[in-house]
């Protein structure tokens, strides 16, 4: 059965999506044929790929004499791909045409599969490694190509974000913070160990199939153990192929069985592996104490866009105050920054500016002001309360050295301008409930009832409607230093693309700053975020 072609021009925008869809084997043994769902990842894909780190390329090595006499010497892998392959116990993809029609499906796209190597490439020696330690399947270490094309700013319309797919209440579960600065589930160091961790939870629950397991990963554990139970009650095989999923679920594993056929035998499907040697090529390195990121960049070495391709996890310019502290380097630039920190004390890698409060200062207004949540001005100053006085001196997480230092500067404004462009805002809808104000409803959801009031056009905070919906943004990227923003008002006629073009902003930008994707409808009236 061939393949159905998609459009070119979704053939293309791919290349920052995962692709849900396809199904199983159909009761006359034939297959569905592979097709990609509307409802995609989205994520920043053609961006972030001019930021990557790349590792150069080794030199050829001068051939080794014989050793005389002949020993027997422990095998080398020639490639990161032949050891991934040495681990791979998963069913042969030829058990299953939709598995064979899934390998042909992404044989046939190159230039896709170029962009997601690279992207992963950083990343293999370690996944590899750390799926060896643990004795799991080698195939593992190619399922980021199915969740989110390696793409760890990639966000779906079910809310799940990273290049493993996390959603918030799993990702936390395993260990994965959410908060104002970080969000675990874009760290590709730390979502590599939890999604690790709860696929080998899920291989124990289901004695070891780890089709089971995969499917658990996709539609939930819960979800795939009472189909399991339910086929094992009516006398029905409950194996993968057998159970009753639902339709993403069902063309997931033969999307990475098919990846596996690729990957064992790529010269059979004429298909081109880059070449990536089996060795690390990055670490993480523990300051132990939060730390300046551009500090870090300067102190290691590397380009601040680099480090942050590295550590996409940060959503400000700085590690969490509770942790995690860790930062993902190259070996090298790791080794300047351990070197450095037998030198230093861990705190001085993080600087504060000072304020004095003034009369009619509360939290709200200096967190409004200085656009900082109120429980990092807490955090930062020791507070338990929301109790300040006049003449108190107070610090907040801004340093000075943007107006002193011009190469701090200049890194900490491509920084905010990454996180700007490419951290998608974690939206959610609010119902107002009885009794409730704009302010209780801020400090619920650790907001300013500013912004609650900008996001929702609210011009009169003390009215409010029992059953209204406002739209919060619980995690919204970061303008950079110095930036402008206006809101807009929506007028009869206009589109998101037309405010965009009005405006000189990308389309991109304009729904990510608003919470909004390609199925988002405007109405007049309707108030839009818009930066410069």
């Amino acid at each position: 059965m061939p393949l159905r072609w998609m459009s070119s021009l979704l053939s293309l925008f791919i290349a920052a999506c995962a692709t849900p869809g396809g199904g199983p084997a159909l009761s006359d043994g034939t297959a569905e044929a592979p097709q990609i769902a509307s409802d995609l990842p989205r994520g920043s894909g053609e961006t972030i790929d001019e930021h990557l780190f790349v590792p150069e390329p080794e030199p050829e090595p001068e051939p080794a004499p014989e050793p005389t006499p002949p020993v027997e010497l422990a095998h080398v892998h020639p490639d990161i791909w032949e050891r991934m392959a040495h681990s791979f116990v998963l069913p042969e993809c030829s058990e299953q045409e939709i598995s064979l029609l899934w390998t042909q499906w992404y044989a046939e796209r190159p230039e896709y599969m170029a962009r997601v190597l690279k992207r992963a490439q950083p990343w293999l020696h370690f996944i590899v490694e750390e799926l060896e330690r643990r004795d799991m399947p080698g195939e593992l270490a190619l399922l980021p190509i199915v969740e989110s094309a390696y793409d760890p700013f990639a966000y779906s319309s079910g809310r799940a974000m990273g290049a493993w797919q996390f959603i918030s209440d799993t990702g936390r579960r395993y260990g994965l913070k959410q908060n104002w600065w970080y969000d675990g589930r874009r760290d590709v160091w730390a979502a590599t160990h939890a999604a690790l961790d709860y696929l080998a939870f899920m291989a124990g629950m289901f004695d070891g199939d780890w089709l089971l397991a995969l499917a658990g990963y996709n539609a939930g554990e819960n979800r795939v153990a009472r189909e399991v139970k339910r086929n094992l009650e009516r006398g029905k095989p409950a194996d993968y192929w057998n159970l009753r999923l639902p339709r993403e679920t069902r063309g997931y594993v033969p999307k990475l069985l098919g990846l596996t056929c690729l990957f064992r035998d790529p010269a059979r499907y004429d298909f081109q592996l880059p070449a990536i040697p089996d060795k690390p090529v990055i670490t993480a390195v523990d300051p132990g104490a939060q730390s300046d990121l551009v500090l870090i960049s300067q102190i290691s070495g590397i380009d601040i866009d680099v480090l942050f391709s590295l550590n996409p996890g940060f959503n400000r310019w700085a590690t969490s105050p509770d942790g995690p502290h860790h930062v993902v380097l190259p070996l090298q630039a790791a080794a300047r920054l351990e070197s450095r920190l037998q030198e230093i004390e861990p705190t001085s890698l993080m600087r504060w500016d000072q304020v004095t409060v003034r009369s009619g200062d509360s939290l709200s207004k200096l967190a409004s002001r200085h656009q900082v949540p109120v429980s990092v001005i807490r955090t930062a100053n020791g507070l338990d309360g929301d109790l300040i006085r006049v003449g108190q001196r107070l610090r907040l997480p801004r340093d000075e050295q943007l107006l002193v230092d011009p190469l701090y500067a200049s890194a900490a404004g491509e920084l905010a301008r990454l996180q700007s462009g490419l951290i998608a805002s974690d939206r959610i809808t609010h119902r107002v409930r009885r009794g409730e104000s704009l302010s209780l409803i801020a400090k619920r959801h650790r907001v300013s009832v500013e912004q609650l009031q900008a996001w929702n056009s609210i011009s009169d905070p003390d009215r409010l409607s029992v059953g209204q919906q406002l739209v919060v943004f619980r995690s919204p990227a970061p303008p950079a230093p110095g930036a402008s923003s206006v809101q807009y008002t929506v007028r009869s006629g206009d589109s998101l693309w037309s405010i965009a073009q009005q405006h000189k902003v990308r389309l991109n930008d304009l729904m990510r700053w608003n919470g909004l994707n390609e199925g988002s409808t405007i109405q007049p009236g309707q108030s839009l975020l818009i930066l410069f």
